[in-house]
């Protein structure tokens, strides 16, 4: 994965001073490298047994829809506030600066459905917790927890004992 980490475009003190940004624009613009990582992280998941797919928003979505497609199951998004149009269950959680909430649809998941949580990045590991604490919470069942990047040193993984828990990318530091 090293080829596609080379795509990957630091930005330092962004959002702030102190804060090193990982921004995959500079890996989605590129077609070889947005085919692989599709690629790659469909490999990762041939043979799980789930019947949805969650992309979190917003970055999320670009990986968790085509990977709907090419593992044939149904994609579900989870949003912001205020952004389905239909009855939703929230969920708030806190981030190293400040706090957020997510929403999905209440019919988006149901008792002993399994689903596979994807997103971009997995830093303190604090969305997508709120993410498995929401599925399960409707009953749900999380069979694991995909992403691009991790960044080891936040220690993120931590939060997920007993969870599946892939990325393609490290950063130690």
């Amino acid at each position: 994965m090293d080829s596609l980490k080379k795509l990957i475009r630091e930005v330092p003190d962004f959002p702030k001073p102190g804060i090193n940004f990982y921004d995959i624009t500079t890996l989605l613009k590129d077609p070889a490298g947005l085919e692989q990582t599709i690629d790659a992280m469909t490999e990762q998941c041939r043979g799980m047994d789930i019947d949805t797919i969650i992309g979190i928003e917003s970055r999320g979505f670009i990986f968790a829809a085509p990977l709907a497609y090419q593992l044939g199951t149904g994609f579900v998004p989870v949003r912001k506030p205020k952004k389905l149009p239909s009855d939703t269950v929230s969920v708030s959680y806190d981030l190293e600066y400040g706090q957020d909430t997510l929403e999905m649809h209440r019919d988006a998941v149901g008792e002993g459905h399994k689903v596979l949580i994807v997103d971009d990045l997995l830093a303190t590991g604090g969305t997508a917790r709120a993410v498995v604490d929401m599925v399960e919470g409707m009953g749900g069942v999380v069979a694991g927890i995909h992403v691009v990047v991790e960044l080891d040193f936040l220690n993120g993984r931590s939060r997920f004992d007993g969870y599946d828990v892939k990325s393609l990318i490290h950063y130690d530091s």
